[in-house]
């Protein structure tokens, strides 16, 4: 089943350095980054839930938030799943 189980809040202000028209975009490869690094996973073996994408995406994409909150659960095989904190 699941191995590890965590809740992370991820800044996402490296988001702001990138283009205006590309900010919601890099927040999410700062997700996969972060989670990545912190997981001891592989970029490509992360998925990230629909809802977490639509937090990401909420304001547009020259507006992502600054940091998100993220319950991420890495499987044996090392996949990890990203969704939303349930309180």
């Amino acid at each position: 089943m699941a191995e590890l189980e965590r809740i992370y809040t991820i800044p996402l202000r490296n988001a702001s350095l990138a283009p205006r028209g590309k900010r919601a975009n890099r927040a999410v490869k700062e997700i996969k980054i972060f989670l990545a690094r912190h997981m001891k996973s592989e970029e490509d073996k992360i998925w990230i839930d629909n809802p977490v994408n639509e937090a990401v995406w909420s304001r547009g994409i020259q507006k992502p938030p600054r940091r998100i909150r993220v319950k991420a659960i890495r499987f044996d095989d090392g996949v990890v799943e990203v969704s939303m904190p349930e309180a």
